[in-house]
């Protein structure tokens, strides 16, 4: 068996734990319909694989080498079953019937049947590999069931910048194997913005010479106190990116790449100065931004935001864009390709003769027009080869373009509007919780972000159909995205914490039926045994904090807390004694009774170290009996 595959599964074990119990037998997301039956399917040596199926060779492949380190054994593979013989079938009779991407699997005390096609089958063995239960005695007990399971939405997605921090082609694969697992489709890859460009352009090769490396960044919060004066620089041959849209394919992801424009486009500029409205005009740097190297001519950015200094709608730009578009359709065979659109800033075009007097050419009124035109001219291209756009919500502005589908990020409004005006929709609000860059606690402990509060039950709460559209207009709201701007994320590590647990909530709030939602089931018994299953793959997930713990003051003199492992096999630690929890502090095993005497409080602080030794941040919850409040005098 292959290594790494083996390594790959070996970890799925632990998924269900608690299955059992758990009335989504532990799958993420929570499938459309289950229903129990009598009886159970024992699973041991005597069973059998059969695939009957014309795509399923692979997957029964994948579902035997989870056997292999579930059970200990290896089910013999076979192409019809004998009278009474217990067997495992991947079967794709009667798929056609089947919504996009549905699956059934049907448990009798006899037979698993996995029934699907393509991307239903696959996601079929994703639901059983999570359902199975760990072996007892050289056999593993599956319970009698019926699901039937479909997306809600077609388009489930995940956007990383790898413009801001580039990351490696290793990463991004580790990245779309959890994603698969996870029924989520779609990776949407940006590739450029203002502090690089990281696609090789055959034709330009000068913007991945200069536009892929950068001279440094600078450090914390934007303005920055200082500059790491470290280049940052990388970027993917076409090759790679077609390994990746290749490998991306075998699991039924598709590979949406963003090439930024009008805005955002610095890296291009400094490749090409002539992209610019002028181009013998240095790149403005503030005084107060901390630099390194030259300050002179055009300059890949160094900081975070939004600049002025974007393309100019000549005829050379379009041609540059145009041919630049045209090898990125050539590697990547996607209906859509992003092209950006948003945080485009009109400084230069209405100080630049050139841009107006196109405006009165063109018959424009304002420089929102004139986007409106540059979005459309790059429309009728892509659309002349066979795709559509996906941009920013501010595409909007000053007239939207024919056939594009838009992608609401400020807020609902512009996905409401778009499906108003009968376009589809990608609904991937910040302040939805779907911008998974931002914190997710409160805790000092969480390291630098660009600000926001993300945890992941915002995100599960979150339904991408805004109610104020109709029946009719629902219909364009097409899925629903979580975004990964890498501002302040430079390593993968940093990466992986930010992404999970949080694109696990995403992918049920995708998948599942509304009425299938349920926060407690999902964080309590589900998402544990998921998140064990990540700290054995050694991915770097954002630990939990202990599910029953308030975040909020509570007043009274007799308390008892009551938590739970918000990990499988993680142990809790706690302190009243002011001090930082760690493993020197009490072990938390059974509720416990905290009494505060009157006129007193106590500040309980705890800490969840998974098997790994990850660690969640600290959570203070005060205790509080009347204590007098202690108020600092003010200087004097």
């Amino acid at each position: 068996m292959n290594k790494a595959l083996s390594i790959f599964i070996g970890v799925l074990i632990s998924t269900s734990a608690f299955a059992q119990s758990d009335p989504n037998l532990g799958i993420i997301p929570a499938p459309v319909a289950i229903t129990r039956a009598n009886g159970n399917f024992i699973l041991d040596k005597t069973t059998v694989l059969v695939n009957q199926s014309i795509d399923g060779a692979k997957m029964a492949d994948l579902l035997n080498a989870f056997i292999v380190t579930k059970a200990g054994f290896a089910l013999r593979e076979t192409k019809i079953t004998q009278p009474n013989q217990k067997a495992i079938v991947l079967t794709s009779v009667g798929a056609d019937q089947l919504p996009a991407e549905g699956y059934t699997i049907k448990v009798t005390p006899k037979q698993i049947i996995l029934t699907g096609k393509g991307a239903g089958l696959f996601y079929a063995v994703q639901s059983a590999m999570q359902m199975m239960p760990d072996k007892l005695a050289d056999k593993i007990t599956i319970p009698a069931v019926d699901i039937n399971d479909y997306p809600r939405f077609a388009y489930r997605g995940t956007m990383l910048d790898v413009s801001r921090h580039f990351f490696p082609i290793s990463f991004i694969k580790k990245y779309i194997d959890q994603l698969a697992y996870y029924k989520i489709n779609t990776f949407h890859w940006h590739l450029t913005d203002d502090q690089g460009w990281r696609l090789e352009i055959k034709k330009y090769p000068k913007l991945v010479e200069i536009g892929s490396s950068r001279n440094g960044s600078i450090i914390g919060n934007y303005p920055g106190n200082g500059n790491y004066l470290t280049q940052v620089k990388g970027y993917y041959t076409q090759e790679e990116a077609k390994e990746i849209v290749r490998y991306a394919a075998t699991k039924y992801i598709t590979v949406i790449p963003e090439i930024e424009l009008p805005g955002h486009a610095s890296a291009a500029i400094a490749a090409y100065p002539e992209l610019s409205c002028f181009p013998d005009r240095d790149t403005f740097i503030s005084d107060k931004t901390p630099w390194a190297g030259s300050r002179k001519g055009k300059q890949v950015q160094q900081t975070w935001g939004v600049f002025d200094d974007i393309f100019v709608p000549s005829a050379n730009t379009f041609t540059f864009l145009e041919n630049v578009l045209d090898e990125v359709i050539a590697i990547f065979p996607s209906k859509y390709i992003h092209i950006g659109g948003d945080e485009a800033p009109k400084t230069y075009w209405k100080e630049s003769t050139f841009c107006q007097s196109l405006m009165k050419e063109k018959g424009l009124k304002d420089e929102h027009e004139l986007q409106s035109y540059f979005i459309q001219t790059i429309e009728k291209h892509v659309n002349g080869k066979g795709r559509s756009i996906i941009g920013w919500d501010e595409i909007l502005e000053g007239g939207l373009a024919p056939n594009a589908t838009v992608m609401s990020w400020r807020g609902e409004d512009g996905g409401i509007a778009a499906a108003q005006q009968k376009h589809d929709v990608i609904m991937t609000p910040g302040s939805m919780g779907l911008y998974i860059d931002h914190k997710q606690s409160n805790s000092p402990d969480e390291p630098v972000t660009i600000g926001g509060f993300a945890p992941y039950q915002k995100i599960y709460a979150y339904d991408p159909i805004p109610k104020v559209l109709t029946a009719d207009e629902r219909k364009y709201i097409k899925g629903v995205q979580a975004n990964m701007w890498s501002e302040y994320i430079k390593t993968t590590a940093k990466a992986e914490n930010h992404a999970f647990p949080r694109l696990l909530a995403l992918s049920e709030i995708a998948w599942s039926p509304v009425e299938r939602k349920d926060l407690k089931n999902f964080s309590e018994q589900r998402l544990p045994a998921h998140l064990a299953r990540l700290d054995k793959m050694n991915v770097n997930f954002w630990v939990p904090t202990p599910i029953g713990q308030s975040d909020k003051p509570l007043t009274g003199g007799e308390f008892t807390i009551d938590l739970k492992a918000p990990v499988t096999g993680a142990k809790i630690y706690y302190s009243i004694d002011l001090s930082r929890p760690s493993e020197n502090a009490f072990l938390y095993t059974s509720p416990i009774k905290i009494t505060v005497p009157q006129g007193e409080k106590r500040v309980l602080k705890t800490i969840v170290i998974a098997p790994s030794g990850r660690r969640s941040v600290v959570t203070e919850t005060v205790l509080n009996n009347g204590a007098p409040e202690v108020k600092t005098d003010a200087k004097k």
